[in-house]
């Protein structure tokens, strides 16, 4: 059942979802809109699994990496992985890293945080969410700290079990308890949008379309 909603989350975009959570009273559910696609023409949609971290300074090499890789072999197939890094100096995802993950079936990655190695994250058509691109990196300097847990991104509470929608407009996260509901009356909206359209199309006065739709 999860990945038919993310299947068809997919087919939904995300002003369509914020607009239906609105009027369940949850229009704080968009994280922050400077967590920007690498490629706009991307959409990504799927279960989330979460990452925390931060930075550590008294690290080794080794430890931080084992960390990462770890975090890496655990991220469950078909998620949407979300991490919260504590930090805005680093980069939180890079090339072997996107490779990975794409290797393992995760759909893609949304942080709070840095990108590198973007040229090539980009030629592999691995979705990324970030803040800005660096090639600063975490070696020696940031460790993953829990997976799976709760983090606040913006101010937003994000649960692995939650559901995300991400496309070039930004990221909308919804709460597992109203997934089923979200997306039934997302689609709804589409076809009453694809009525309104078509009305519009066919010289209908906008608010006449408007009363008699209830939606534009």
């Amino acid at each position: 059942m999860s990945e038919n909603y993310a299947e068809r989350l997919e087919k939904c975009y995300s002003g369509a979802v914020f607009d239906v959570l609105r009027t369940m009273g949850r229009s704080d559910q968009v994280l922050p809109a400077t967590i920007r696609p690498l490629d706009p023409g991307h959409k990504l949609a799927g279960q989330v699994f979460t990452m925390t971290g931060h930075p550590q300074s008294a690290a080794s090499d080794h430890e931080t990496l084992l960390a990462w890789t770890g975090m890496l072999s655990k991220a469950p197939r078909g998620s949407v992985l979300v991490c919260q890094p504590n930090d805005s100096t680093m980069s939180h995802m890079g090339e072997l890293s996107s490779e990975t993950l794409q290797a393992r079936g995760v759909r893609g990655y949304i942080v709070d945080g840095g990108c590198r190695d973007t040229e090539f994250i980009l030629g592999i058509k691995f979705p990324v969410w970030c803040r800005y691109s660096t090639p600063n990196d975490i070696v020696g300097r940031w460790i993953v700290e829990e997976l799976g847990g709760t983090i606040q991104i913006g101010g937003v509470t994000v649960h692995t079990g939650d559901y995300a929608l991400a496309d070039r407009d930004g990221v909308v996260i919804i709460p597992a308890e109203m997934v089923e509901e979200v997306v039934a009356k997302t689609e709804k909206v589409l076809q009453t949008e694809n009525l309104v359209r078509q009305a519009i199309r066919q010289g209908v006065d906008p608010q006449e379309a408007y009363l008699k739709y209830g939606k534009f």
